[in-house]
């Protein structure tokens, strides 16, 4: 499938923007932007709680009030949270739309769908609503984002034959994962004919920063590639993958991928070799995978910042050092919770796309860190 507009492979995630003091750093957002609108490509992704808020206000800022409209695809997402009925989501959608300062959106996606919010988005008839807004030229194209079992994503796909694009968990430390299933969620969406988009190709900059052993595996290369390159350049040789989605926080982030991105080569079989060799030495390592999308963050009761907790358990299995017990002591000041202050509401892990048991975890991140 074809969509009018749409530019190359490579798209623009705006959930992990540039920050300043607590909001996004504008002047570098628009540096960022213009410089990927110049590079040929012209897709970007956001949704109503990113970063609070601030992500489709940025890109009104940033993007719409400095571009012509034509120049770029702009997708937002109707989120679970933020309707209770079918009579919320219009009013929902409508202050999206004055919030990033557009008429429609290309691309609306229900967004994070899995086995426990389905059936909401079923009983609020939010699909319909959402078809019915496509036919009113509110929407361009209609689809999902997926975060559970191939098996529920076949069943959503059954149901739903309209939905045109499916936005996927991939990369290839997940390729294999029993909990995340990117390879059979892929082969789903082969399946039906559905055009692929991949978030977290990066898995929230885990396939950035390696440990030593697989950081040696891209190194033996010596292409003078970045370790982000080769994921990126892994979920984008796939067939049927349309758009790879990366959150580049920085203006030298964005310059090394549309560099690369921008005459895009698949893996060859040496490099394909050399990902096989990492993701072996990374599913030894038994790390939470927690990708920091910080859902889980937002409605815990005792402001613990779960995900750079997760982060300090990682680094000290790791590394083995003092380090993570500076950041833990870090983490948990100025009024936010540490892992034992969790009073196990669940809230978290019903937000959590990669279904950790996050109560258990922090149970074992606060026997490491508050012995």
């Amino acid at each position: 499938m074809q969509f009018v507009g749409v530019k190359k492979n490579f798209g623009f995630g705006c959930m992990r923007l540039p920050m300043r003091l607590g909001r996004v750093d504008g002047a570098q957002f628009c540096e960022m932007a213009d410089l990927f609108l110049e590079s040929g490509f012209n897709y970007f992704d956001t949704a109503h709680g990113y970063l609070g808020g601030k992500s489709e206000t940025a890109i009104r800022d940033c993007v719409v009030a400095r571009h012509p409209r034509e120049s770029f695809t702009l997708t937002d997402k109707l989120t679970e949270n933020f309707f209770q009925r079918e009579e919320d989501i219009r009013p929902f959608f409508e202050k999206q739309l004055k919030q990033c300062g557009v008429e429609y959106f290309d691309f609306y996606l229900m967004h994070a769908q899995n086995a426990g919010n389905y059936p909401k988005y079923v009983r609020c008839r939010a699909y319909e609503t959402a078809l019915a807004l496509k036919e009113e030229g509110k929407i361009r194209h209609f689809g999902i984002s997926f975060h559970d079992t191939a098996e529920t994503l076949d069943r959503i796909l059954t149901d739903y034959p309209q939905i045109e694009v499916v936005q996927i968990q991939f990369n290839y430390a997940d390729y294999e994962n029993a909990g995340v299933q990117s390879r059979k969620c892929y082969e789903v969406c082969v399946k039906h004919n559905k055009p692929v988009i991949v978030m977290e190709p990066v898995k929230g900059g885990t396939l950035v920063n390696l440990p030593p052993l697989a950081d040696a595996e891209f190194r033996k290369l010596n292409s003078g590639m970045s370790n982000a390159s080769y994921a990126i350049r892994f979920a984008a040789g796939f067939e049927n993958v349309f758009m790879v989605l990366s959150g580049m926080s920085t203006l030298a982030q964005m310059r090394e991928n549309v560099t690369y991105m921008r005459n895009f080569v698949p893996l060859n079989e040496e490099e394909q070799r050399a990902v096989a060799n990492v993701r072996a030495i990374l599913s030894g390592e038994e790390l939470i995978p927690c990708t920091a999308c910080r859902y889980c963050v937002d409605g815990c009761p005792k402001k613990i910042s779960i995900p750079d907790l997760f982060s300090c358990m990682n680094q000290k299995k790791r590394y083995k050092d003092w380090n993570s017990n500076v950041y833990y002591d870090n983490y948990t000041q100025g009024g936010r919770g540490k892992a034992s202050d969790c009073i196990a509401c669940g809230r978290c892990e019903k937000a959590c796309p990669q279904h950790l048991e996050i109560r258990k975890l922090l149970k074992q991140v606060a026997r490491q860190f508050e012995r």
